[in-house]
């Protein structure tokens, strides 16, 4: 999908050589750092500590290592140090005026791993990982002991600051040693690395690879204040991998078989191994599962993950059959996985990633690979316990049919709502009875309503108009709350209930849409919004629910062509790519009620068109979500005023 729509042929014939830039070295990634690292945010601060250790871990995976230690030093900087091979240090044969390791951080796509010459299994394979983190670290120190010797090499923002050099013998010493600090200019003043998440990751490596220790640090000031306990040492070594993991994050829990189905295997044709651990607690609301490639994490899944789930449905099916269990016919494998609690790493030869933060495996032979490795252990491991693999399969159908009659229900709501419900006046329903699909927008007063109620399809969207901006529950009275018309007919159009009586199966839509006019009040008005859903309805985003539209802010057009532009610097470079010095008609929307539905329609609500932006609030960044809300919507002003005078110099571009 794109933010971008066209009609018309192209032109303009201003777009010549000197238009085309050329940028050397590392200069792509501090222009563009989000193609390497997903951003400049706390996230992608905290990638750079995953590229580097990958580069540790990869070197224990292939034999080399067996000791990575990770310190985080009181300046803010971090060291990473193994007792591999050591970066090669000689003459490079296609640079000869520079060492492999110097080509290693100043050149992108350069590295090992390209083939399985050195690396049979390995966690970077696009050669640009050391690199990145060289060209977004205003400080970098590189130390490489080889053949007894030591040799050292200092960096800031890519470039080298000297040659490689000697330091000296290193009798007792092999491997690498990486020290950096981030760079200001791309993350931002004051950004560091939290004691806390560097543990963790450093820690979920170390579950990963049974035969490797991890050595953590920390200087003592750091810790200082912090609200989670994170230990200043640490010596994070777990013989029983993956299964280790799983018993310490359930501990003291009542199980539904008393061991978990866990083990390593081979894949086919040497082309990997995988390991995988999966547990079914008696009390969780929602499942989860964890899955690594070549000690990656990849949090979107992919393909090792499909392969997995299919294992495991394909198993338990196929032992109901045996005990002859109809019941279990309706089960899938998101009631397996629903009810349980899984961890599962791939490694395979030469993977395939979406994106250069690897967030998501696609290789399309590891589904298969994956599924054939798991299905025979699991289905001895429920041959040999029959009495626990019935109670399993007793839950799982349990599961089942009350996600099915749930869904009935739902079905049934969804059916006689208007004759149950009292709805809002002004909303718009949608056809459709069943809330799967289904989508609500809501906008911004009765102008917009209009024009969207035009634009939408009938058959699953719904509009409903809200006068104004909304009050701000951050700093608003409980009772002010309930005594709110507008978020009184929100609350009853979506019918799912507030704290801690929401239902997410109670929810009328399968998809709300915040859509407001694309200017300060429109994101002041989305903003309220958004503060609304996160405090009275949390589990809405946590499930996936909320999205944000997208609507042009500018139409271009001229000699039969026509452009829709998201803001002033889209609209500046459409006009310079498309149209040149010819005269261009220039039409701003004032307003989302301005806009004629049959624009509306093709730029925000078509499916096939429009850009969503879907709210997602992460796990472990909650507690700071909260904070920060707080602070922009709460009750006290001077928590707002100090953070606009810590972040006044940053800002560029300001609308009033």
């Amino acid at each position: 999908m794109n933010d971008l729509f066209q009609t018309g042929s192209k032109g303009g014939n201003d777009y010549t050589a000197k238009d085309i830039e050329v940028l050397e070295g590392l200069e792509p990634v501090r222009r563009r750092p989000g193609m390497y690292i997903g951003g400049t945010d706390e996230r992608a601060l905290h990638h750079l500590f995953a590229e580097v250790l990958d580069n540790s871990m990869d070197e224990a995976v292939a034999g080399h290592a067996d000791r990575i230690e990770v310190s985080l030093l009181e300046d803010g900087s971090l060291r990473v140090t193994d007792n591999g091979r050591g970066i090669p240090i000689d003459r490079h044969p296609k640079f000869k005026d520079k060492s492999a390791l110097e080509v290693i951080l100043t050149t992108l796509h350069s590295g090992g791993k390209f083939s399985d010459k050195v690396y049979s299994t390995a966690g970077g394979l696009h050669g640009v990982g050391i690199s990145v983190v060289n060209a977004l670290s205003d400080r970098l120190t590189v130390e490489v002991a080889r053949d007894r010797e030591l040799w050292k090499q200092d960096y800031s923002r890519g470039a080298p600051q000297g040659k490689l050099v000697k330091v000296g013998a290193a009798p007792n010493r092999r491997g690498t040693a990486v020290i950096f600090h981030p760079d200001e200019q791309i993350f931002g003043k004051g950004a560091h690395f939290r004691p806390s998440r560097i543990f963790k990751m450093a820690r979920s490596k170390a579950y990963l690879y049974p035969g490797v220790k991890i050595v953590w640090s920390c200087a003592p000031e750091l810790l200082t204040g912090s609200e989670e306990v994170t230990p200043q040492e640490a010596v994070l070594h777990f013989p029983g991998g993956l299964q280790d993991y799983l018993s310490e994050q359930l501990e003291g829990q009542q199980t539904v078989t008393p061991t978990p189905f866990a083990g390593r295997a081979d894949l086919a044709g040497g082309r990997g191994k995988v390991e995988w651990a999966i547990h079914w607690p008696q009390d969780i609301d929602e499942g989860w599962l964890q899955s690594y490639t070549n000690t990656v994490t990849t949090p979107e899944g992919g393909t090792h993950e499909a392969g997995f789930r299919t294992a495991l449905l394909r198993g338990l099916k196929d032992y109901a059959e045996l005990a002859n269990n109809k019941k279990a016919a309706q089960i899938t494998a998101d009631d397996i996985l629903g009810a349980g609690a899984a961890m599962l790493s791939l490694f395979i030869k030469d993977p395939q990633f979406q994106g250069q933060t690897k967030d998501k495996l696609v290789t399309v032979e590891a589904q298969k690979l994956v599924e054939t490795a798991i299905k025979d252990h699991f289905d001895h491991w429920l041959a040999g316990a029959p009495q626990h693999a019935n109670a399993l399969l007793t839950r799982l159908i349990e599961r089942a049919e009350d996600r099915l009659r749930r869904r009935a229900e739902k079905d049934v709501s969804r059916k006689s709502a208007t004759r149950k419900l009292r709805l809002p006046g002004k909303l718009a329903d949608c056809a459709d009875e069943a809330a799967n699909g289904s989508e609500i927008f809501i906008v911004e007063g009765d102008s917009a309503g209009g024009s969207a109620k035009q634009a939408r399809d009938r058959r699953t969207q719904a509009v409903l108009p809200l006068r104004g901006k909304i009050l701000n529950v951050a700093s608003a009275a409980s009772g002010k709350l309930a005594a709110n018309q507008e978020l009184a007919d929100l609350m009853l159009a979506l019918g799912c209930g507030t704290g801690g009586k929401y239902r997410d199966e109670d929810l009328r839509y399968d998809k709300v849409i915040i859509m407001t006019d694309a200017d300060v009040d429109g994101a002041h008005i989305a903003s309220l919004l958004m503060t609304f859903f996160f405090r009275e309805m949390p589990k809405l985003i946590e499930h996936g629910h909320l999205y944000l539209a997208q609507p042009p802010l500018y139409r271009l057009s001229a000699g039969g062509k026509t452009f829709y532009a998201m803001d002033d610097a889209d609209k500046d470079k459409l006009i310079k790519q498309h149209f040149g010095t010819r005269k261009v008609e220039i039409s701003r929307f004032k307003g989302l009620g301005e806009m004629p539905p049959g624009q509306l329609k093709e730029t925000t609500m078509n499916r096939k068109n429009r850009v969503l932006l879907r709210v997602q609030v992460p796990v472990e960044e909650a507690r700071e979500a909260d904070d920060l809300v707080e602070r922009l919507m709460g009750r006290k002003p001077e928590l707002r005023f100090q953070f606009i005078q810590e972040r006044a110099a940053f800002a560029t571009d300001i609308d009033v």
